[in-house]
Formats: structure tokens, C-alpha cells, sequence
């Protein structure tokens, strides 16, 4: 191993990365670049000969063949510089992928106390648009140089050798050049690095407000955080004017330095040519010599300029996070401990800041498999015992241990392995519930510690066990589940319909509409009611109007006319109602307008007001024809349509599912068409009739959740459905043979980012559910169970004090005093300190804190 790679990753300097990563590529760049050479300096000799030799001598043959090799030495050079300027990109990202691996993986391992005072903007800015703006450095950070140095001494070596005395009076000016440059550039470093520390301060507070959106909205604090924005945004504003002139202050100097050549070259060459000293095809390719000569040198000076940006910002970052992991990832030398769960505890402290003791003198002895309880006053210490414990904390006085091996000497392996810790308010990840269920063990499988992962009867027995069977039948019902996974399912779906539609349809009848091709339905939208059928993008109608059986049907049938009018009608009437209430989504609740359509409707109205319905275009006519497709009697409260108007649209619906789907509805009802659907959806999803997918009663409806499959009808009320159909469909499940079926699509349930769509409750059950699944021997509960109701937390405490006694260590941070009667040993905290410690039964003859806590509760 190299000392590069043992050198901690912020103790690194810029360079080091460029030296010790991909030098054979980098090797080859170089030869790349060395051969590129000639082939930049060669078109000027062939400029040269053209004018000396070919022109001057009036040769065709010698013009022909110096043009051609002129071309093909500039296509060459051009290729190669190509090559080198890709090459060069590629390994500069290659370089960064390592660099932002290092650092997070570096960053994961800092001290918790380093995320308590560092921003996660600061964080975030680090990793991504600061590091990339030094991957961009780094790619051409050997190559740029190089190229751009050797390339000036080819052209200026050419200048000498057509003329030494012009052309040592042509390089006159860049020793000047050598000392304004980085002066300037000095002093643009130092304000670019207030110019990092502010947009990191900005990156900062962008990040606290979304983050507490609630806290914002809720308050009403919009102004508030302008304000603080708007002070970073001004300071900003003069760090960048300053900047900008001091940027401007450099190109203006290359400017008038590189205008300064040309003076000398005309004046002094000229002067010679004039006196037949200097030939016009030497003085012409001198001409071009010292043109390009100029754009290495300003590559090195923008190269220059980009090495002390880059040198800027790698340092502040590496600052930023200049601080060493408390502990090994792994040992050396061993396997990760197999502990028992002996905990002991001799007069630990923990001091923060060497000022602050939140933890004093703290002794207890826990016996493996006992269960003891953590209680007490707010900020006694409880929950900064129980991350001591875990190793989140490292205590700072006294000694605290697991079987005998002191806690700040494991490694995290050592910790992962046999310690299970649940927080109060646990992070759920962005993904699936298994992808978070399966977090610990996944884990410790990928750090070789674990051979294997719990299967599906694991998971789906803890879910069981900690309270979590009905959340999964929910998410399972509100899943759209792919076809291949429905498909061998459905019959057994079908069944539970039919249990549902005789047995409980009265049940429901309030809160659902039940498909039924006879009737009108109130809550689905004209699209649906005429075409009773799934299709793409429904209740959206953009895919429907662009049908085009759909088309020729309503036209042919006289439909197109009157939806064109009732789309009309029903703009007008939003207009007319809704016009002062454009901010208000609530108001248009009732029309299927959009309230950021209203503008450009009323034009529309106007248009077609003028110039009659059926003079406008078809995509104007599509928009009246899209609300008329989207109305909803049943919600849009705006407009009503007629009886005979609903008769008709149920008549059409029969018309339409015969003439253009050839289907009969006795046939759809009778279960014929269950498996021919989805086979020719699989083999013809071209033809139309594929396009819908009719609501039979013997079809599964694959583009709907399973919650709509199974109700078979539109669900007015979603909350009372959901809440009074997860404990039946439970027992339904169960009954038809479904349950481990429906568990493993509720598994794939994607929670959100960050879990938002998860309760306080259903996080905390997850939680306890992934450190139950590791099956370690010591488990620390820190209030584990707060945001769960008394009979959920009484089951969980129910399966710790049955499933858990005598084999696993349980420490248990508690708020709830009457569930701490079956812990083995109380442990009663005030103020950092242990007041009182011993069981419950001899703790409460005492009559002494516990036995006030347990009475004034």
C-alpha cells in the first residue's frame, strides 16, 4: 500500500491525486501530447514554402502538394487535440469518483457531534458542485500545463530559428506578464474564498427551510427567511462585483500584453521586409507563429488561474472535514466479536466541549439476557446512556463494557454485530418498506458479516409480530401491481371481489359506487361513464381524445356536437363563478378546470363566442372536449347535466363496448373474457381495442390499484374504506390463500423520500422490526414505541418481555412508568446521575423516586 493510500483522505494535498492515480493513462496523454507538437508547428513551414516556393516560383505541382500537407498536419493536430482534451476529461472524473467516494465514505464515519453542528447544505455543496468544479481541474491538470508549455516553446523556438533578433523581441513582453498576472490573482483568491463560505452559508439555509417547510408554512415565516436569504444574497452580490473586476482586471492585462507583440512584430519586421532583410512568406509565417504562440501562453495563464480556484476550494473542503473517525470500521487482525450481552457500567461520564457533564458517576451490571429500564426526569441522561451504550457517544470518563471489552475499543463492525439500536424518531430511507426492513442485515451482508438475508416468511412473520400486518395490507391495496405478478393471482383477486360485491356491498354502498354497467355513475368522470373502461393516463383524458375509435365513435353517433357545447357550457360557468377565486384551489374542487387554465379558457370562450364551435381548430375544440370528457357529476358541483342526458351516455356506453370492442356483456360477465385480455395485451398492444380495458365484472383491471380491483367500483370516502377494509381484507386474505401474496407486493410499498408517506407510528414499527431482524444479542430501545397507541406498544413490549427474555439483552429508555414492571432491573436517572437502581418490586417498597414517578403518572 502506498502512502498516498494511507494518508487520510483530508491530509491529502490537490496533487497528490493527479501523481499517484491513473499514471499510465496519464503516461500516454503526455506521448500523445509530445507527437501533437509537431504536427501545430508544421503547418506554419508549409505556409512559408507556399509563399516562398510554390507562389514565388509559380509551382502548381509544389502548391498542390504543400496545401495538402498543410491540411493534413492541421486535420491530424486537430484530431489529437480532440483526443487529448477527451482523455484529459476522463480521467479527471475518474479521479473524481475516487475523491467523492473517499469523502463520503470518510464523512459516514465522522463523530456524531460533527453532524450536530455541520449543515447538511455545507455537506451536500461539498460533495457535489464544489468537487466537480475540481474534477474539471483535475482532468488537465497534467496535460494542460504540459501541452500548453511545450507547445510555446515549439512556436517560439520557430520564431527564432525564422528570426532570433524579432523573435527574442517578441518574448519580451511575458516576463511582464509573470509578475502583474499573479499579483491580481492573489488577491482574487482571497476574496474567492469568501465567495465558497458565503454560497456554503446560503446552501445552508436553503436547506434548513425546505427541511422545515412545516415549521415555515405553518408560521407564516416567509418574510423571515427572505430576510435572512436576501443579507446572503447582497453579500454575494459585492463578493462577486469584486471579483468580476478583479477577473476582468487579469484578461484586460493578457489583452493589452498580447496587443503588444503584434506592435513590436509590425514595427520591427516590417521595418526589416522593407529592407530585404526578412522574406514575406518567413514574415507571414512569423505572423502566424506569434499569433499562436499567444494561445498556450494564455492557456497557462487560465491554467494558472484554474490551479489556485481548485487549490481553494479542495482545501476548504478538506478543512471542513479535517477530523478523524472515532473508531475502526473493522480490525485487522480478527473477526467482528460474537458477544453475549454483558454490560457493565463503572462510573461513566460524559462530558461535551470538556464543560458541559451530561452523565456523572453512572454504574449498573447487566447480565446477559436481563431486560432493564431507563427512566426519569426530561434530560436526566437517559437517551445519552443508551447512545454510550450503542456506541454513537464515547464516554469520556469511567469504564463501560460488553462482556468484559471495553465499548470505545470495538470496532463498528464489532458494535453492528451484536448491538441493535431503535431511536425515537427513526430515519426511515427513500425506497421500499423491505429495502428499509432489510437495512441492518443488508448491511452487515456487504461487510462479509452476515452469509445470509432474512427471507419472506421472516419478514413476514416480524411484521406480524411487531403490529405492522395491516399497514402492509394497506400499502398491498393501494399498489398498482404489474401485470406478470396480478396475473397468476386474479382468479383468486376475483374471487375476494365477488365476496366483497354479494356479501359486503351493502356495507360499502356509502362510500363506494359500484360499477355497474346499467347505471349512470355519479363519481366517475364522461370518459368513463361512455367508454365504462381503464384506459392509458385515466381519469385523464388526453390519451382518450387522441383516439382515434374513440374519435369516430362520438362522431359518428352525433356525441362530438353536444360534449363540444357542454365543455363550453362548463367553462362558461367556472368563469362566471370562479373568476375572483383564480388563487383558490379550493373553490375549484367543483369544476374540472384548473385554476391555471382560467386565463387562457376565457380567451378560448371568447374565440369561440365569435367565431361559432365549429370553426375552430381541432385543438381548440379538443379543450372544450376535454372538460366535457372530464366532468364529474357527483364532485364537479359547477354544472349539472339532465337525466336524459345520463340515460343517453349509459345507451352509448352499451353501443360502444359492442361496435368498437366487440364485447358482449353477458359474455364480460360470465368470465370469458378474464384471460383473452390480458394475453392479447401482451401479444397486440397496437391494436385499439387493447387501448381499454372494460370494467367487467370477471376482469382484473391492471392499471388499478388492488384496493380498486378488489371494490370494483370508485371509493367516494378513501379514508373510511381504507381503515374499515385493511382488517377485513386481512381475514380475506387469509381465508383464499392470499396473505403471504399480498404481503410481499405491500413489502414493495415505496415509502417516500424519506418515508413521508409513512406515519410517526408505522416508522417506529419498521424500525423496531429491522433491529428485531438481526437478531442481536443486545437491543437498546430509546423510547422506541412514543408514537405508537397503547395496544401497539403494549403487543411490542408484549413480545420483548416473552420472545426476547433470557436471550437477548434489552435496554429500554421508557415514558410509559405502568409498562416497567416486567423489566429485570429499573434504572432511575435525575440530572446525569443514577438516584436509584435495583427491580421494580424493591424499588417500589422503598416508596423512595420511582414509586413518586409511578403514582404521579
Amino acid at each position: 500500500m502506498s502512502k498516498f493510500d494511507t494518508t487520510p483522505i483530508t491530509k491529502r494535498t490537490l496533487f497528490s491525486w493527479i501523481i499517484n492515480r491513473f499514471r499510465g493513462p496519464q503516461l500516454m496523454l503526455l506521448g500523445v501530447i509530445i507527437v501533437s507538437l509537431f504536427f501545430r508547428v508544421y503547418p506554419l513551414e508549409m505556409q512559408r514554402k507556399i509563399i516562398n516556393e510554390a507562389i514565388n516560383l509559380k509551382e502548381i505541382d509544389l502548391l498542390f502538394l504543400y496545401c495538402g500537407l498543410y491540411m493534413a498536419a492541421v486535420l491530424v493536430a486537430g484530431l489529437l487535440k480532440y483526443f487529448i482534451n477527451s482523455y484529459q476529461a476522463i480521467i479527471g472524473q475518474k479521479i473524481l469518483i475516487e475523491m467523492r467516494q473517499e469523502l463520503y465514505n470518510h464523512i459516514l464515519r465522522l463523530p456524531l457531534q460533527f453532524f450536530h453542528r455541520t449543515q447538511t447544505g455545507t455537506i451536500i455543496s461539498a460533495l457535489t458542485a464544489e468537487l466537480n468544479a475540481i474534477g474539471m481541474f483535475l482532468g488537465g491538470a497534467l496535460a494542460i500545463p504540459v501541452t500548453s508549455f511545450l507547445t510555446f516553446l515549439a512556436f517560439a523556438g520557430y520564431m527564432i530559428y525564422l528570426n532570433p533578433f524579432l523573435g527574442l523581441i517578441s518574448m519580451t513582453v511575458y516576463p511582464f506578464e509573470l509578475v502583474v498576472v499573479p499579483l491580481l490573482q492573489k488577491r482574487y483568491n482571497a476574496i474567492n474564498r469568501t465567495r465558497v463560505t458565503v454560497t456554503r452559508a446560503m446552501a445552508n439555509l436553503v436547506n434548513e427551510a425546505s427541511s422545515g417547510i412545516h415549521e415555515v408554512q405553518a408560521n407564516a415565516g416567509f418574510d423571515l427567511e427572505k430576510t435572512r436569504l436576501d443579507r446572503l444574497v447582497e453579500r454575494l452580490y459585492i463578493i462577486m462585483r469584486r471579483l468580476s473586476i478583479l477577473k476582468y482586471g487579469i484578461k484586460f492585462s493578457n489583452n493589452l500584453f498580447q496587443s503588444l507583440g503584434p506592435f513590436l512584430l509590425f514595427l520591427i519586421g516590417g521595418y526589416l521586409a522593407i529592407n530585404g532583410q526578412f522574406t514575406i512568406g518567413a514574415l507571414v509565417a512569423f505572423l502566424s507563429a506569434y499569433e499562436k504562440v499567444y494561445d498556450p501562453w494564455k492557456e497557462i495563464i487560465e491554467y494558472y488561474q484554474d490551479y489556485q480556484d481548485a487549490e481553494v476550494r479542495y482545501r476548504q473542503i478538506m478543512e471542513a472535514f479535517d477530523l478523524e473517525p472515532e473508531y475502526l470500521l473493522a480490525a485487522p487482525d480478527r473477526k467482528p466479536l460474537t458477544l453475549k450481552g454483558h454490560i457493565e457500567a463503572r462510573n461513566v461520564g460524559y462530558t461535551i466541549d470538556n464543560t458541559t457533564r451530561l452523565l456523572d458517576e453512572v454504574t449498573f451490571d447487566l447480565t446477559p439476557g436481563s431486560h432493564m429500564a431507563l427512566i426519569g426526569f426530561s434530560g436526566s441522561g437517559k437517551s445519552t446512556l443508551s447512545l454510550l451504550i450503542g456506541q454513537l457517544y464515547s464516554h469520556t470518563q469511567g469504564v463501560l463494557s460488553v462482556d468484559n471489552i471495553e465499548i470505545n475499543e470495538m470496532t463498528k463492525l464489532d458494535i453492528a454485530k451484536n448491538i441493535s439500536f431503535v431511536s425515537q424518531h427513526p430515519f426511515i430511507f427513500t425506497g421500499t418498506v423491505r429495502d428499509n426492513l432489510l437495512y441492518s442485515c443488508s448491511a452487515l451482508q456487504r461487510s462479509g458479516v452476515l452469509d445470509e438475508l432474512p427471507d419472506s416468511p421472516d419478514l413476514i412473520n416480524m411484521i406480524a409480530n411487531v403490529g405492522l400486518a395491516e399497514d402492509v395490507i394497506r400499502w398491498g391495496l393501494r399498489t398498482v401491481i404489474p401485470p406478470r405478478q396480478a396475473y397468476p393471482l386474479v382468479d383468486k383477486f376475483l374471487r375476494m371481489r365477488d365476496i366483497v360485491s354479494s356479501e359486503l356491498r351493502r356495507q360499502f354502498s356509502h362510500v363506494v359506487e359500484f360499477y355497474d354497467a346499467n347505471l349512470f355513475l355519479e363519481y366517475s368522470t364522461l370518459g368513463i361513464n361512455l367508454t365504462f373502461s381503464s384506459y392509458p393516463g385515466s381519469p385523464h383524458v388526453e390519451g382518450l381524445i387522441g383516439n382515434e375509435p374513440f374519435r369516430a365513435f362520438i362522431k359518428d353517433n352525433a356525441l362530438l356536437p353536444w360534449l363540444l357545447e357542454l365543455g363550453r357550457s362548463i367553462a362558461k360557468t367556472t368563469i362566471t363563478l370562479l373568476a375572483d377565486f383564480q388563487n383558490d384551489e379550493f373553490f375549484f374542487q367543483g369544476s374540472p378546470m384548473e385554476p391555471d387554465q382560467l386565463d387562457s379558457y376565457i380567451a378560448l370562450v371568447k374565440k369561440a363566442d365569435s367565431k361559432g364551435i365549429e370553426q375552430l381548430k381541432d385543438q381548440d375544440q379538443d379543450r372544450f372536449l376535454a372538460l366535457a370528457l372530464l366532468f364529474t357529476p357527483g364532485q364537479h358541483k359547477i354544472y349539472t347535466i339532465s337525466r336524459a342526458d345520463k340515460d343517453r351516455i349509459v345507451a352509448m356506453r352499451q353501443k360502444f363496448l359492442q361496435n368498437v370492442l366487440g364485447i358482449d356483456l353477458e359474455q364480460c360477465r360470465n368470465g370469458v373474457l378474464q384471460r383473452t385480455i390480458y394475453d392479447m395485451a401482451q401479444m397486440a398492444p397496437e391494436r385499439h381495442a387493447i387501448f381499454f380495458t372494460p370494467f367487467c365484472a370477471s376482469q382484473y383491471l391492471y392499471s388499478h390499484s388492488l384496493l380498486d380491483n378488489i371494490i370494483f367500483g370508485t371509493v367516494i370516502e378513501k379514508d373510511v374504506v381504507q381503515s374499515t377494509l385493511a382488517p377485513l381484507a386481512l381475514q380475506l386474505f387469509k381465508d383464499q390463500g392470499l396473505l403471504d401474496e399480498v404481503f410481499e407486493i405491500g413489502l414493495d410499498f415505496h415509502v417516500g423520500s424519506k418515508g413521508d408517506k409513512l406515519s410517526g407510528g408505522q416508522k417506529q414499527k419498521i424500525a423496531i422490526a429491522t433491529a428485531l431482524l438481526k437478531n442481536a444479542p443486545i437491543l437498546i430501545l430509546d423510547e422506541a414505541t412514543a408514537s405508537l397507541d397503547n395496544n401497539s406498544q403494549a403487543r411490542i413490549q408484549q413480545y420483548i418481555n416473552t420472545q426476547l427474555r433470557k436471550t437477548t439483552t434489552v435496554i429500554a429508555v421508557m415514558h410509559r412508568l405502568d409498562m416497567i414492571a416486567g423489566y429485570d432491573h429499573i434504572l432511575v436517572m435525575k440530572a446525569g446521575k443514577v438516584v436509584e437502581s435495583g427491580g421494580y418490586t424493591e424499588l417500589m417498597k422503598e416508596r423512595g423516586i420511582l414509586y413518586e414517578l409511578v403514582n404521579n403518572s
